[in-house]
Protein backbone atom coordinates (compact mmCIF):
# COMPACT_ATOMS: atom_id res chain seq x y z
CA UNK A 1 0.00 0.00 0.00
CA UNK A 2 1.19 3.52 -0.84
CA UNK A 3 0.40 5.83 2.05
CA UNK A 4 1.29 9.41 2.95
CA UNK A 5 1.33 10.25 6.66
CA UNK A 6 1.17 13.75 8.12
CA UNK A 7 2.51 13.37 11.66
CA UNK A 8 1.91 15.93 14.40
CA UNK A 9 2.91 15.00 17.94
CA UNK A 10 2.44 16.89 21.22
CA UNK A 11 5.25 19.40 20.57
CA UNK A 12 3.90 22.97 20.63
CA UNK A 13 6.95 25.05 21.55
CA UNK A 14 8.94 27.30 19.27
CA UNK A 15 12.09 29.37 19.53
CA UNK A 16 10.60 32.19 17.42
CA UNK A 17 8.13 34.91 18.37
CA UNK A 18 6.25 35.51 15.11
CA UNK A 19 3.26 37.82 15.70
CA UNK A 20 1.12 35.81 13.23
CA UNK A 21 1.67 32.47 15.02
CA UNK A 22 -0.24 31.31 18.14
CA UNK A 23 2.67 29.09 19.20
CA UNK A 24 5.29 31.83 19.24
CA UNK A 25 7.78 31.50 22.09
CA UNK A 26 5.75 28.82 23.83
CA UNK A 27 7.70 26.52 26.07
CA UNK A 28 6.97 22.86 26.64
CA UNK A 29 7.72 21.47 30.08
CA UNK A 30 10.28 18.72 30.53
CA UNK A 31 7.44 16.22 30.85
CA UNK A 32 5.80 17.50 27.64
CA UNK A 33 9.09 17.25 25.73
CA UNK A 34 9.63 13.73 27.03
CA UNK A 35 6.12 12.77 25.93
CA UNK A 36 6.76 14.23 22.48
CA UNK A 37 10.07 12.36 22.17
CA UNK A 38 8.47 9.07 23.24
CA UNK A 39 5.58 9.55 20.81
CA UNK A 40 7.94 10.32 17.93
CA UNK A 41 10.19 7.37 18.76
CA UNK A 42 7.12 5.10 18.74
CA UNK A 43 5.98 6.45 15.38
CA UNK A 44 9.46 6.14 13.88
CA UNK A 45 9.77 2.53 15.05
CA UNK A 46 6.34 1.74 13.56
CA UNK A 47 7.22 3.35 10.23
CA UNK A 48 10.50 1.45 9.99
CA UNK A 49 8.65 -1.86 10.45
CA UNK A 50 6.16 -1.25 7.61
CA UNK A 51 8.36 -2.84 4.98
CA UNK A 52 5.37 -4.16 3.04
CA UNK A 53 4.11 -0.62 2.39
CA UNK A 54 5.45 2.37 0.51
CA UNK A 55 5.42 5.37 2.85
CA UNK A 56 5.88 9.11 2.51
CA UNK A 57 6.04 11.12 5.74
CA UNK A 58 5.71 14.82 6.50
CA UNK A 59 6.25 16.10 10.03
CA UNK A 60 4.08 19.16 10.69
CA UNK A 61 4.79 20.09 14.34
CA UNK A 62 3.00 23.04 15.89
CA UNK A 63 6.40 24.18 17.13
CA UNK A 64 9.94 23.92 15.77
CA UNK A 65 11.03 20.30 15.63
CA UNK A 66 14.59 20.40 14.34
CA UNK A 67 15.95 22.13 17.44
CA UNK A 68 15.09 18.81 19.16
CA UNK A 69 17.52 15.94 18.66
CA UNK A 70 14.78 13.34 18.35
CA UNK A 71 13.34 14.95 15.21
CA UNK A 72 16.76 15.11 13.59
CA UNK A 73 17.36 11.48 14.51
CA UNK A 74 13.97 10.43 13.13
CA UNK A 75 14.63 12.06 9.76
CA UNK A 76 18.06 10.45 9.54
CA UNK A 77 16.80 6.97 10.41
CA UNK A 78 13.72 7.09 8.21
CA UNK A 79 15.65 8.45 5.23
CA UNK A 80 17.65 5.23 5.04
CA UNK A 81 14.64 2.90 4.92
CA UNK A 82 14.15 1.60 1.36
CA UNK A 83 10.35 1.48 1.72
CA UNK A 84 10.16 5.17 2.65
CA UNK A 85 9.98 7.30 -0.47
CA UNK A 86 10.20 10.70 1.22
CA UNK A 87 10.56 12.06 4.74
CA UNK A 88 10.20 15.81 5.19
CA UNK A 89 9.55 18.39 7.88
CA UNK A 90 8.32 21.96 8.13
CA UNK A 91 11.02 24.08 9.80
CA UNK A 92 12.15 27.65 10.43
CA UNK A 93 15.71 26.43 9.77
CA UNK A 94 17.02 27.81 13.06
CA UNK A 95 18.86 24.55 13.69
CA UNK A 96 22.32 23.64 12.47
CA UNK A 97 22.46 21.76 9.17
CA UNK A 98 25.51 19.51 9.46
CA UNK A 99 23.44 16.63 10.88
CA UNK A 100 22.00 16.15 7.40
CA UNK A 101 25.31 14.60 6.33
CA UNK A 102 24.04 11.44 8.06
CA UNK A 103 20.75 11.40 6.12
CA UNK A 104 20.08 10.05 2.64
CA UNK A 105 19.74 13.15 0.42
CA UNK A 106 17.61 11.18 -2.03
CA UNK A 107 14.88 10.75 0.59
CA UNK A 108 15.08 13.58 3.13
CA UNK A 109 13.68 17.05 2.36
CA UNK A 110 12.94 20.32 4.17
CA UNK A 111 10.07 22.77 3.89
CA UNK A 112 11.72 25.95 5.19
CA UNK A 113 10.07 29.22 6.20
CA UNK A 114 11.86 32.53 6.57
CA UNK A 115 10.43 34.75 9.31
CA UNK A 116 11.76 38.33 9.05
CA UNK A 117 12.63 39.84 12.38
CA UNK A 118 13.24 36.45 14.00
CA UNK A 119 16.66 35.68 12.57
CA UNK A 120 19.27 37.69 10.65
CA UNK A 121 18.72 37.43 6.91
CA UNK A 122 22.34 36.51 6.19
CA UNK A 123 22.22 33.68 8.72
CA UNK A 124 19.12 32.18 7.13
CA UNK A 125 20.52 32.56 3.62
CA UNK A 126 23.81 30.93 4.67
CA UNK A 127 21.89 27.88 5.86
CA UNK A 128 20.04 27.58 2.56
CA UNK A 129 23.38 27.64 0.80
CA UNK A 130 24.62 24.87 3.08
CA UNK A 131 21.58 22.80 2.13
CA UNK A 132 22.14 23.43 -1.57
CA UNK A 133 25.82 22.53 -1.31
CA UNK A 134 24.92 19.29 0.48
CA UNK A 135 22.41 18.32 -2.21
CA UNK A 136 19.42 18.46 0.15
CA UNK A 137 15.98 18.99 -1.38
CA UNK A 138 14.29 22.05 0.09
CA UNK A 139 11.85 24.84 -0.58
CA UNK A 140 11.80 28.27 1.04
CA UNK A 141 8.76 30.33 1.87
CA UNK A 142 7.50 33.45 3.52
CA UNK A 143 4.16 34.79 4.75
CA UNK A 144 2.74 37.33 2.31
CA UNK A 145 2.44 40.34 4.59
CA UNK A 146 3.11 43.79 3.08
CA UNK A 147 6.09 44.33 5.37
CA UNK A 148 7.64 41.08 4.10
CA UNK A 149 7.65 42.05 0.43
CA UNK A 150 11.17 43.48 0.34
CA UNK A 151 12.49 40.41 2.17
CA UNK A 152 10.77 38.10 -0.31
CA UNK A 153 12.24 39.97 -3.26
CA UNK A 154 15.67 39.77 -1.71
CA UNK A 155 15.28 36.05 -1.12
CA UNK A 156 14.22 35.42 -4.71
CA UNK A 157 17.27 37.29 -5.95
CA UNK A 158 19.70 35.49 -3.62
CA UNK A 159 18.38 31.92 -3.67
CA UNK A 160 19.59 29.53 -6.36
CA UNK A 161 17.27 29.65 -9.36
CA UNK A 162 16.17 26.03 -8.86
CA UNK A 163 14.97 26.67 -5.28
CA UNK A 164 11.25 27.34 -5.21
CA UNK A 165 10.18 30.40 -3.22
CA UNK A 166 6.57 30.01 -2.08
CA UNK A 167 4.36 32.67 -0.54
CA UNK A 168 1.57 31.87 1.92
CA UNK A 169 -1.39 34.22 1.99
CA UNK A 170 -1.51 35.77 5.45
CA UNK A 171 -4.36 34.67 7.67
CA UNK A 172 -7.18 37.17 7.67
CA UNK A 173 -5.58 39.30 4.96
CA UNK A 174 -7.54 40.15 1.81
CA UNK A 175 -5.48 40.87 -1.32
CA UNK A 176 -6.53 43.25 -4.05
CA UNK A 177 -5.76 42.09 -7.57
CA UNK A 178 -2.77 44.46 -7.87
CA UNK A 179 -1.43 43.26 -4.50
CA UNK A 180 -1.86 39.63 -5.52
CA UNK A 181 -0.09 40.30 -8.80
CA UNK A 182 2.98 41.54 -6.92
CA UNK A 183 3.18 38.31 -4.90
CA UNK A 184 2.41 36.18 -7.95
CA UNK A 185 5.41 37.71 -9.70
CA UNK A 186 7.53 36.11 -6.96
CA UNK A 187 5.54 32.89 -6.57
CA UNK A 188 3.55 31.90 -9.67
CA UNK A 189 1.54 29.52 -7.48
CA UNK A 190 0.42 32.23 -5.06
CA UNK A 191 -3.11 32.25 -6.58
CA UNK A 192 -3.69 28.85 -4.97
CA UNK A 193 -2.96 30.35 -1.56
CA UNK A 194 -4.79 33.63 -2.07
CA UNK A 195 -8.28 32.17 -1.76
CA UNK A 196 -9.70 29.32 0.27
CA UNK A 197 -10.90 26.43 -1.89
CA UNK A 198 -14.46 25.18 -1.85
CA UNK A 199 -14.16 21.55 -0.77
CA UNK A 200 -17.53 20.33 0.54
CA UNK A 201 -18.51 17.15 -1.26
CA UNK A 202 -15.41 17.22 -3.43
CA UNK A 203 -12.98 14.36 -3.92
CA UNK A 204 -9.84 14.44 -1.78
CA UNK A 205 -7.04 11.94 -1.33
CA UNK A 206 -7.10 12.36 2.44
CA UNK A 207 -8.69 9.41 4.19
CA UNK A 208 -7.64 6.98 1.48
CA UNK A 209 -3.99 7.46 0.45
CA UNK A 210 -3.22 10.36 2.83
CA UNK A 211 -3.88 10.45 6.58
CA UNK A 212 -2.83 12.50 9.59
CA UNK A 213 -1.47 10.89 12.74
CA UNK A 214 -1.45 12.31 16.26
CA UNK A 215 1.12 11.53 18.91
CA UNK A 216 -1.09 8.86 20.48
CA UNK A 217 -1.57 7.14 17.13
CA UNK A 218 -5.06 8.47 16.39
CA UNK A 219 -5.54 8.50 12.62
CA UNK A 220 -7.72 11.12 10.94
CA UNK A 221 -8.21 11.88 7.27
CA UNK A 222 -6.37 15.19 7.68
CA UNK A 223 -5.40 17.73 10.33
CA UNK A 224 -8.62 19.67 9.80
CA UNK A 225 -11.24 16.92 10.03
CA UNK A 226 -11.37 15.68 13.60
CA UNK A 227 -13.25 12.40 13.06
CA UNK A 228 -11.01 9.48 14.04
CA UNK A 229 -10.63 6.64 11.52
CA UNK A 230 -8.82 4.32 13.91
CA UNK A 231 -5.46 3.89 15.55
CA UNK A 232 -2.13 3.51 13.81
CA UNK A 233 -0.66 1.06 16.27
CA UNK A 234 -3.47 -1.48 16.48
CA UNK A 235 -4.03 -1.32 12.71
CA UNK A 236 -7.70 -0.40 13.09
CA UNK A 237 -7.31 2.55 10.70
CA UNK A 238 -6.66 0.31 7.70
CA UNK A 239 -10.21 -0.92 7.31
CA UNK A 240 -11.42 2.69 7.35
CA UNK A 241 -9.26 3.85 4.45
CA UNK A 242 -11.59 4.73 1.59
CA UNK A 243 -12.31 7.44 -0.94
CA UNK A 244 -14.77 9.91 0.57
CA UNK A 245 -15.78 13.51 -0.16
CA UNK A 246 -14.57 16.36 2.03
CA UNK A 247 -17.05 17.26 4.80
CA UNK A 248 -15.77 20.83 5.26
CA UNK A 249 -17.04 23.88 3.42
CA UNK A 250 -13.60 25.17 2.45
CA UNK A 251 -9.95 24.18 2.68
CA UNK A 252 -7.51 27.06 3.15
CA UNK A 253 -4.20 25.45 4.16
CA UNK A 254 -1.67 24.13 1.66
CA UNK A 255 -1.12 20.85 3.53
CA UNK A 256 -4.86 20.25 3.12
CA UNK A 257 -5.87 21.54 -0.29
CA UNK A 258 -2.79 20.15 -2.03
CA UNK A 259 -4.57 16.76 -1.78
CA UNK A 260 -7.86 17.90 -3.34
CA UNK A 261 -8.45 15.96 -6.54
CA UNK A 262 -10.23 18.98 -8.01
CA UNK A 263 -6.94 20.91 -8.07
CA UNK A 264 -3.96 20.11 -10.34
CA UNK A 265 -1.38 20.28 -7.55
CA UNK A 266 -0.30 16.64 -7.62
CA UNK A 267 0.84 17.28 -11.18
CA UNK A 268 2.35 20.66 -10.30
CA UNK A 269 4.29 19.22 -7.35
CA UNK A 270 4.88 15.73 -8.77
CA UNK A 271 7.71 14.16 -6.77
CA UNK A 272 7.71 17.04 -4.28
CA UNK A 273 4.22 17.27 -2.79
CA UNK A 274 5.41 16.94 0.81
CA UNK A 275 8.32 19.38 0.63
CA UNK A 276 6.40 21.82 -1.59
CA UNK A 277 8.76 21.65 -4.56
CA UNK A 278 7.19 21.96 -8.04
CA UNK A 279 8.18 19.38 -10.61
CA UNK A 280 8.74 21.98 -13.33
CA UNK A 281 11.29 24.75 -12.77
CA UNK A 282 9.22 27.10 -14.92
CA UNK A 283 6.07 27.11 -12.80
CA UNK A 284 5.29 30.58 -14.14
CA UNK A 285 4.50 28.97 -17.50
CA UNK A 286 1.82 26.66 -16.11
CA UNK A 287 -1.84 27.25 -16.89
CA UNK A 288 -3.02 27.28 -13.29
CA UNK A 289 -6.75 27.69 -13.74
CA UNK A 290 -7.21 29.00 -10.19
CA UNK A 291 -10.58 30.38 -9.18
CA UNK A 292 -11.43 32.13 -5.94
CA UNK A 293 -14.38 29.93 -5.01
CA UNK A 294 -14.15 30.09 -1.23
CA UNK A 295 -14.06 32.70 1.48
CA UNK A 296 -11.11 34.93 2.26
CA UNK A 297 -9.85 33.06 5.31
CA UNK A 298 -6.29 31.79 5.28
CA UNK A 299 -4.01 29.68 7.41
CA UNK A 300 -0.33 30.28 7.94
CA UNK A 301 1.10 26.87 7.13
Amino acid sequence: MDLTLLYRGPLSSCDYDCPYCPFAKRRDSTAQLRADRDALDRFTAWARRQTGDRLSILFTPWGEGLVRSWYRRALIELSHEPHIERVAIQTNLSCRTNWLAEADPETVALWCTYHPGQTPYDRFLAKTRELAAAGIRFSVGIVGLPEHLSHARRLRADLPEHVYLWVNAAEGHTYTDPEAAVWTALDPLFPFSRHAHASAGRACRTGSTVVSVDGDGAVRRCHFVRDILGNLYDGSYRSALARRPCPLAVCDCHIGYVHLETLPLYDVFAGGVLERIPAAPGVADLELGVHGDGDDGHRVG
